[in-house]
């Protein structure tokens, strides 16, 4: 019993530092701080129960696998906060379930906050960012598409997949991966000078 009270405190611990220390100072949604802790503490909760009861857990993890599918698509998530939402649920289920060690218990939720928190470092996103940009106007040629938008993003592209070219609207709307480069600040006025000569 004093081992299921130490992991459901550490528990808490983890998961409060995933979603107040690792999760919303890099992401600033305080909805999805709620989510986390919520299922978190209430995958604990249901598992510990489980674990002492005639109940079979797998039927409990059956029903907790139905509820995140149900949350999961009641809104639009980011690749990145889905696996903030799975890694919330696995130091629940390792908290409430344990696995006869206690200090291996620990050290895998430890271990899952870790590597998070490395995971979504911004020393990795710093050279793989991402953005769904709509020009306006239509630019068919791919050089000329990549120098806008490394004018406009202030960064080095390193990918660009053209999504929709509306000739009548004169728009393009472009998928763009790019890694922030290490420039001179260009001022605002002078680059909206420079996109108007280019159009």
């Amino acid at each position: 019993m004093n081992s299921t009270y130490l992991l459901a405190a550490v528990d808490l611990v983890a998961v409060l530092v995933l979603a107040l220390a690792v999760y919303y100072p890099r992401h600033r949604r305080a909805d999805l701080v709620t989510a986390f802790v919520a299922v978190n503490v209430g995958v604990l909760a249901v598992t510990i129960v489980l674990a002492s009861s005639a109940a079979t857990i797998g039927l409990g993890l059956g029903l907790f696998g139905v509820l995140s599918i149900i949350r999961l698509r009641s809104d639009e998530l980011g690749q990145h906060e889905i696996a903030y939402y799975f890694a919330a649920l696995a130091i629940g289920l390792i908290g409430g379930l344990g696995t006869g060690d206690v200090a291996l218990s620990i050290s895998l939720m430890a271990g899952l906050v870790l590597v998070l928190a490395l995971a979504d470092s911004r020393l990795l996103h710093a050279t793989g960012l991402r953005q769904v940009v709509v020009l306006d106007s239509a630019v068919t040629d791919e050089r000329d598409l990549v120098a806008r938008l490394e004018m406009l993003l202030d960064a080095r592209v390193t990918r660009v997949t053209p999504v929709r070219v509306d000739l009548v609207d004169d728009t393009t709307t472009v998928e763009v991966h790019y890694a922030a480069a290490p420039r001179p600040a260009v001022p605002v006025a002078e680059r909206h000078e420079a996109a108007a000569v280019t159009r």
